[in-house]
C-alpha cells in the first residue's frame, strides 16, 4: 500500500473523464507517480507529454503513458474505461458491454501481481464495481465505486444555490444506485448542525421543493449529456477526492459504492452509501438511519440493481461469477 516514500496510482481508460481525473491528480499533487493506460496508446502519450507540462505549477509527478506491468507496484488502480453514455441512454443500458471490457481489464491487472485497491468509476459504477470484486477475488473493502459521490454534491450544490450556502456546509447524501433510483437521505442530514429538515422549511423551502431538487439531481447527467456530450469534471474531482483519503489514509467519510454485508438490510450488493475510507480502502459502512420513504427507496433501488446485475452478467458470460 502507499507509503510516504512513494505513491502510485494507474489509470486505466484515458477518456474524458479518465483524461479530467488525470489532471486532478496532477493539480492536487496527489501521487508521487501516474501512470496511464489507454486502448490507443498515442492519446495516453500525449495525454502524458501534455499533463507533465503542469508539474512545475503544481507538484513533482512523475507522468508517463504505461502497460499493464506498471500495475503491479500501484496502491491505486482507478478503472475509467468503459463505453460511453449517449444522450437519451441509462446507466443501466451500458452493463453488458462495460462487464465484458472489465472482466478483460481485471485479470490483465490481477495477473501482474497487484494488490491495492481498485477504484471504479465507469458506469454502472455500481454493477460494475460488484463484478471487479467478484472477478479479482479481492476482499471486498479494496474494491470501491465512485458511488453517489457525485450525485452527493449535485445535491449539495443545489440545496446551497437555493439558500445562498456554501456547498460544502451542507451535509446530505444521494443514496443507493448511481443512476435512475437513487434518492436523497433527507432525514439524516444537517446544516450547520441543525437537521436539514428543520432548517431548510424554516429558510423558504418546501418539501415540494426538496423532492424536486432530488429529481434534478438524479436528471442532471442527462442535461450535462444532451449539451456537451459528457460529464466529467464532477466525476473526476470526486474520484480524486476518494484516492486523496486512501493515499493519505484520512479515515474520511465520503459517499462510495460499497459492499454491503447485513446493512440497510441488504447483503452481497454494491450501492451508494457514506462509508470510512483509509489506506485499506473502506473502513466501515456508515449506516444511516432512515426513514419510512427512504429505506422503501433503497429497497427498490437495491432490487433493481440485483435484476440488471444478474442480467447483465448472465450475457457477458459472468454468471459462475455472480453471488460469488
Amino acid at each position: 500500500m502507499a507509503t510516504e516514500e512513494h505513491q502510485k496510482v494507474v489509470l486505466i481508460g484515458d477518456g474524458v473523464v479518465g483524461s479530467a481525473y488525470a489532471f486532478s491528480v496532477i493539480q492536487q499533487g496527489l501521487a508521487e507517480e501516474l501512470v496511464i493506460i489507454n486502448k490507443s496508446n498515442e492519446r495516453s502519450v500525449g495525454d502524458a507529454l501534455d499533463l507533465e507540462d503542469a508539474t512545475p505549477f503544481t507538484a513533482p509527478v512523475k507522468v508517463k503513458a504505461g502497460s499493464y506491468q506498471d500495475c503491479k507496484d500501484a496502491d491505486i488502480i482507478t478503472i475509467c474505461a468503459g463505453a460511453a453514455q449517449k444522450p437519451g441512454e441509462t446507466r443501466l443500458k451500458l452493463v453488458e458491454r462495460n462487464l465484458k471490457i472489465m472482466k478483460e481489464i481485471v485479470q490483465e491487472v490481477v495477473n501482474t501481481g497487484f494488490n491495492g485497491i481498485f477504484l471504479i468509476a465507469a458506469n454502472p459504477v455500481d454493477i460494475l464495481t460488484y463484478a471487479v470484486q467478484k472477478i479479482s477475488g479481492f476482499p471486498a473493502h479494496k474494491v470501491i465505486g465512485s458511488g453517489t459521490s457525485l450525485d452527493s454534491a449535485r445535491l449539495r450544490v443545489a440545496i446551497g444555490k437555493k439558500l445562498a450556502i456554501d456547498p460544502r456546509d451542507v451535509h446530505v447524501d444521494m443514496l443507493a444506485e448511481h443512476g435512475d433510483s437513487e434518492f436523497a437521505a433527507y432525514s439524516c442530514g444537517t446544516i450547520g448542525g441543525t437537521p436539514l429538515m428543520d432548517y431548510v422549511l424554516a429558510n423558504g423551502l418546501t418539501k415540494q421543493e426538496l423532492l424536486k431538487l432530488e429529481e434534478e439531481v438524479r436528471n442532471k447527467a442527462y442535461e450535462i449529456i444532451n449539451r456537451k456530450g459528457a460529464t466529467y469534471y464532477g466525476v473526476a474531482t470526486a474520484l480524486a477526492r476518494i484516492t486523496k483519503a486512501i493515499l493519505y489514509d484520512q479515515n474520511t467519510v465520503l459517499p462510495v459504492s460499497a459492499y454491503l454485508d447485513g446493512e440497510y438490510g441488504e447483503k452481497d450488493i454494491y450501492l451508494g452509501t457514506p462509508a470510512v475510507i483509509d489506506k485499506d480502502g473502506i473502513q466501515k459502512v456508515v449506516e444511516l438511519p432512515l426513514d419510512s420513504r427512504e429505506q422503501e427507496a433503497l429497497i427498490n433501488s437495491a432490487s433493481v440493481l440485483r435484476e440488471t446485475t444478474a442480467n447483465g452478467m448472465t450475457k457477458a458470460g459472468l454468471l459462475n461469477y455472480l453471488w460469488k
